[in-house]
């Protein structure tokens, strides 16, 4: 007897296709050749192409050419092994091989021979090699085996031939009537297949599929997968029709509610939840079988019932309430997802005299979950926090309680980042938070997150009560700490002395002894931060300490890098760089993402760059730089200097309409650029010479040149630009109101190539809605850490008081005013509680040009909303603009 050793063991328990070598394995395939065929080690050899192939190793075409052909010879063999094996081998090198197509009659043989087995994978392997011109050679075939009585083959070819729709719609939509008798079958996998392959056939034409959905949901499928394909359907069909729940179709959807089969049910609930503006009223059936799916012992279900809960939840909190018992029993779910879901929907739906109730059972809970789901679960106490303002205590005692956990520095980030929110959102949470944060950074292993705290320190703390008791934590990180963290806490530090005079002479004394550290920028800070602070003026520390250059890092970047390539010869300019609406400390250096990612090629062909495509859609870091470096490319915008702000896109038509046309307005010192990104949606139609007509309804704006995107074919979108320079007059230059049409030449075409018809076209136009040019055009956002500290250092001022009767109440004047003046609120002055009868509101902004802008607006409710402006400007010019803008308000 022949014992195992522990290698052998080991070698038995491996992967044994792991030594198989490309090269080797295609030398094999020659052995298809021999005579007699050996059928075990054909398969074998087969088995390893199959693998070799699915393992992604690079074929080339003669290589896969000569597999291909000496498989061929196994035709011969009539081994099912063999032939299952050799259809699937087809499908793969289908793609990959030349002349493939010989096979042909010895698959359409097997696709209608006697033999079962062969019939089913050898229609898969023909329909993967046919091309548009075979389609029609097979279609007798094809519609002999979708109406065949064996399920294999009929399920066989409804798949073929749904993927085969794609390469020539015309003929398999000819092949309607077979698919609509496998409809009628009785096996579930068929009527699924002949369903989807009447929906791909119908899709483009709504009343028909309206009528197929109509007459389906009247009978009753077997099958709980055409089922619920049959319900995405209507889902479709309603959320397009808009009707919602009046829709004839909601009902429909509501009956499977009640259906025999669980995946059924489920597909509906999920409809319904996703529909647009549904309401609680008409959700209620839909969570009460979520309800039942609950306390399922199908993990699956329990699963799918919670993840469902939790999204109605976001929107419908009170709707999800009563499932709240069934919930707080998933807790101790052995399954840590289900847990993790029905904790977060609990956190949303509870109510406030239950949070205490909840962090209890939470605290047990979260030992035994992961890093990832610890930081769900941070998220909903966050929002939950939010909700309930006055349970701040104990919710921040609770993520504290985290902070000293183990964790990773994603988990950590989490908890910090709600504890910063917490504390920017709710004034009364300030110290709690604060207290946490500096006792993390105690043992802080993360120099990222240590130098956000601090930060949030140099910016909060100066406000507290106790301002002093902050320092010890605050230099610690001077003695403890790498120069990163060090270097961040001195800036904290100087922020402190700049804040509180009191204890200016103690941060002077501290400052000083930071001049002998051993980093250079540590000594730079502290040898720049005391100069200032030794002086003592209010005005050197807002632009120096506490309200940073607000400038774009990626702009500020380009901007020096094109003055050194210069001759240098004139002092650089500031206000050459763009502005963004964080201080230059908070920003993080990212890479900026390229024209290409954000913007399609050129289909105008022209050198102005007119038709070259949208930077549609562009968010986030890079998107002004992208839009100043798209517009530097065309010539007839050289010459106009830095691009000052960019707006959002402006919708100027509906969606659904033949011509889509949306609006970007580019601000510079004296011209504001119109950016039009037009589609057009008409297949057999070529538009070319796009451009939009502008008519001023303000004296002074002037239309000096437009450059008409050269040709819009079908769905490709291109750009037509409008050069209007703006007033000399600064007050007449804040607002205006454009009259668009949109112009064109019309041109038939072929909807597949595009080529027109012919050269000739007819003139059209297409109105547009309106553009309006209002102060948020001229102003960019730009924070101030201490706006009274700012507000101290400026002088030109202009105050006027208005009344704004059309408002009644005054939270809601002051979304309009933050609206229509574009500026960036200060010391969280926009969150105003409902019912308040007066409030300031805190604005800063640059306006065009650089020149930096600070408003105080005092509302006061007295027969609708009354409301008194003071504006603040380094040049008295902007301050008369804002507050003359304002009374047009």
């Amino acid at each position: 007897m022949k014992f195992k050793s522990d290698k052998d063991d080991e070698l038995s328990g491996g992967n044994p296709f792991l030594s198989l070598d490309k090269s080797t394995v295609l030398q094999e395939t020659r052995s298809f050749n021999e005579t007699p065929i050996n059928s075990r080690k054909c398969v074998s050899k087969l088995t390893n192409l199959l693998y070799v192939l699915n393992q992604g190793e690079a074929v080339s075409t003669p290589e896969a050419t000569d597999a291909f052909f000496s498989m061929t010879k196994l035709f011969q063999s009539t081994d099912p092994s063999i032939r299952r094996m050799l259809f699937l081998a087809i499908r793969e090198l289908a793609n990959l091989a030349q002349d493939v197509i010989i096979v042909t009659s010895s698959l359409t043989k097997d696709m209608t021979g006697p033999v079962e087995a062969f019939r089913g994978p050898a229609i898969r392997a023909l329909c993967s090699i046919a091309d548009s011109g075979m389609l029609q050679q097979i279609e007798r075939y094809m519609k002999q085996a979708i109406v065949a009585k064996s399920p294999h083959v009929a399920s066989a070819a409804l798949v073929s031939t749904l993927k085969m729709y794609h390469m020539n719609p015309d003929v398999v939509k000819r092949w309607v009537n077979e698919a609509q008798e496998a409809l009628n079958s009785d096996n579930v996998m068929i009527q699924f297949h002949a369903l989807g392959l009447l929906y791909q056939i119908k899709k483009r034409d709504q009343l028909a599929v309206s009528k197929l959905v109509a007459k389906l949901s009247r009978s009753s499928l077997r099958s709980p997968y055409a089922c619920c394909l049959l319900i995405r359907v209507a889902f479709n069909l309603i959320e397009t029709s808009g009707e919602g729940t009046g829709s004839q179709f909601f009902e429909f959807i509501e009956n499977c509610l009640r259906h025999r089969h669980e995946m059924v049910i489920y597909e509906a609930a999920h409809a319904m939840v996703n529909m647009n503006g549904i309401t609680a009223k008409d959700l209620a059936p839909a969570v009460s079988v979520l309800q039942l799916f609950c306390s399922s012992p199908k993990p699956t279900l329990r699963f799918a019932a919670v993840r469902t809960l939790n999204k109605i939840a976001m929107n419908h909190p009170a709707a999800v309430t009563a499932c709240n018992l069934d919930l707080e029993n998933l807790i101790s779910d052995s399954n840590r997802n289900i847990a993790t879901l029905a904790i977060t929907t609990l956190l949303k739906t509870g109510n406030e005299s239950s949070v205490d109730r909840l962090m209890k059972q939470i605290t047990s809970f979260m030992t035994e979950i992961s890093d990832e789901f610890k930081a769900v679960v941070v998220d909903a106490i966050k929002a939950l926090c939010h909700k309930f303002p006055r349970k701040h205590g104990i919710l921040l005692n609770f993520l504290g309680s985290m902070l000293r956990d183990e964790g990773g520095y994603v988990y950590k980030k989490s908890i910090i980042d709600a504890i910063v929110g917490i504390v920017e959102e709710n004034m009364d949470a300030r110290e709690t938070g604060l207290a946490h944060l500096c006792e993390f950074i105690e043992d802080c292993e993360h120099d990222v997150l240590a130098t956000r705290i601090l930060h949030l320190l140099g910016r909060e703390g100066p406000r507290t009560a106790q301002p002093s008791k902050y320092i010890r934590f605050i230099y610690n990180r001077v003695l403890l700490e790498n120069p990163a963290v060090t270097a961040a806490a001195v800036s904290t530090l100087a922020k402190f002395g700049a804040t509180c005079e009191d204890l200016l002479p103690n941060i002077i004394t501290l400052l000083k002894r930071c001049l002998m550290d051993s980093d250079d920028e540590v000594r730079d800070r502290s040898t720049f931060y005391l100069s200032i602070l030794e002086q003592k003026d209010r005005a050197l520390n807002s632009k120096y300490i506490l309200n940073t250059m607000s400038v774009s890092i990626g702009g500020l970047e380009k901007a020096l890098t094109e003055y050194v390539r210069d001759s240098c010869e004139q002092p650089f300019d500031m206000k050459s760089v763009p502005v963004s609406a964080q201080p230059l400390s908070e920003q993080s250096v990212q890479p900026k993402p390229t024209l290409q990612q954000v913007a399609a090629s050129d289909h105008s062909g022209g050198s102005s760059g007119a038709g070259k495509a949208d930077a549609v859609g562009i968010t986030g870091a890079g998107r002004q730089e992208i839009y100043a470096e798209q517009l530097a490319a065309v010539p007839e915008f050289a010459a106009l200097g830095p691009l000052f702000k960019s707006s959002d896109n402006v919708e100027l038509t509906e969606a659904e309409t033949e011509y889509v046309v949306q609006c970007v307005k580019h601000t510079f010192n004296d011209h504001i650029v119109l950016q039009f990104n037009c589609t057009n949606t008409l297949q057999d139609q070529l538009l070319d010479r796009v451009y939009v007509e502008l008519d001023p309804s303000t004296d002074g704006f002037r239309v000096e040149k437009v450059l008409p995107c050269a040709r819009l074919i079908y769905n490709q979108p291109g750009i037509t630009y409008a050069l209007v320079r703006l007033p000399e007059d600064p007050l007449m230059a804040s607002s205006c109101s454009f009259s668009a049409t949109l112009k064109f030449v019309v041109k038939d075409c072929d909807p597949n190539t595009f080529e027109p018809d012919s050269e000739d076209g007819f003139e059209d136009d297409y109105v547009l809605e309106d553009i309006e040019i209002g102060l948020s055009d001229h102003v960019m956002k730009c924070l101030k850490a201490s706006f009274g500290a700012a507000w101290d250092s400026m002088e030109n001022e202009t105050e006027e008081t208005f009344a704004i009767p059309s408002v009644n109440t005054v939270p809601e004047a002051v979304a309009n005013i933050l609206a229509f003046m574009g500026m960036q609120a200060c010391e969280r002055s926009d969150k105003v509680a409902e019912g308040k009868t007066n409030h300031t509101l805190f604005l800063s902004g640059v306006f065009r040009g650089g020149k930096e802008a600070l408003v105080k607006v005092k509302f006061a409710q007295v027969e609708g909303v009354a409301i008194n402006v003071v504006a603040r400007s380094v040049d008295q010019i902007v301050s008369d603009v804002i507050v003359s803008a304002v009374s047009e308000v």
